[in-house]
């Protein structure tokens, strides 16, 4: 179970996040500005994530052939594309709320996990689960004290500043 939670799941959020990144970046403004900008592509990744945090989707995807092949494509895609894509658009509050929304969602899960006297993802053992939502509230714990810790010494992904335009010539 952590090994699926805390591995596989980012890891395929990640492959979305380097395929963006990948794009040229007028490709990406098309194609941000096309999809509405910044705000519903944020939307639909925290419904995505938030979607295959619930156990009764990690269930499907252990036992479901569709479900385990729209997790490689929805995660990838859904979240990992989107957010990167729609990142630099966000302010820094909004990029407050996506961090914090992330903290707290793997913090509470965690703490489900945890303290859930009977098994609440059928295809995993108990103890299993108390393992991963260990692990689930120790890395929101760290994730968020990292994230602190930008904001407080600099680079915290506050909002950039325009770039000078150097084609513009002075008139």
């Amino acid at each position: 179970m952590t090994l699926h939670m805390l591995v596989q799941m980012p890891l395929l959020v990640i492959v979305g996040i380097t395929a963006c990144r990948l794009l040229p970046d007028c490709w990406r403004q098309r194609l941000l500005d096309g999809l509405g900008g910044a705000i519903p592509c944020v939307v639909v990744a925290m419904f995505v994530s938030s979607y295959w945090m619930l156990p009764r989707a990690l269930d499907a995807a252990l036992t479901e052939p569709l479900a385990e092949i729209s997790k490689f494509i929805t995660l990838p895609l859904l979240v990992g594309f989107l957010l990167a894509l729609s990142w630099r658009r966000l302010t820094l509050i909004g990029r407050g709320f996506v961090w914090t929304n992330f903290f707290s969602m793997l913090a509470v899960l965690g703490w489900l996990y945890i303290v859930a006297p009977v098994r609440i993802c059928n295809s995993y053992l108990v103890n299993d689960q108390q393992h991963a939502g260990w692990y689930m509230v120790i890395l929101a714990t760290l994730l968020f004290l990292w994230w602190l810790g930008t904001l407080l010494v600099g680079d915290g992904g506050g909002p950039r500043k325009p770039s000078i335009d150097t084609d513009r010539t002075p008139e």
